[in-house]
């Protein structure tokens, strides 16, 4: 039987995201690897994460507290995508619109 969340369109996005995340973080400097490549990587983890655990046997109140947690995860990716384009790691916009569209989403 399947989980609450595997069903949910926003939770597969948000498990794509991470991937997406994971494959640009690669491409960060070695220097970066606990700073900020961590920190991106645990962000973008974060979303999908607090999705399953706020659906899985929760009110809809606290479902709703879990997505919330989902959403200022997103902003935190977002904040770290700014971050590396600011010191020339990355230049990659379109991971922004992804994050914005997934947070309409939620």
């Amino acid at each position: 039987m399947p989980f609450k969340f595997e069903k949910l369109e926003v939770w597969k996005e948000s498990v794509e995201l991470t991937g997406l995340i994971d494959e640009v973080s690669r491409t960060f400097p070695k220097e970066e690897t606990y700073i900020l490549t961590s920190q991106i990587k645990r962000a973008a983890d974060s979303i999908s994460l607090n999705i399953e655990e706020g659906s899985t046997d929760q009110s809809n109140a606290e479902f709703k507290r879990f997505l919330g947690y989902s959403i200022r995860s997103g902003i935190e990716v977002v904040g770290c995508i700014y971050i590396a384009k600011r010191r020339g790691i990355i230049s990659v916009e379109h991971l922004i619109m992804r994050i914005q569209a997934l947070r309409k989403s939620i």
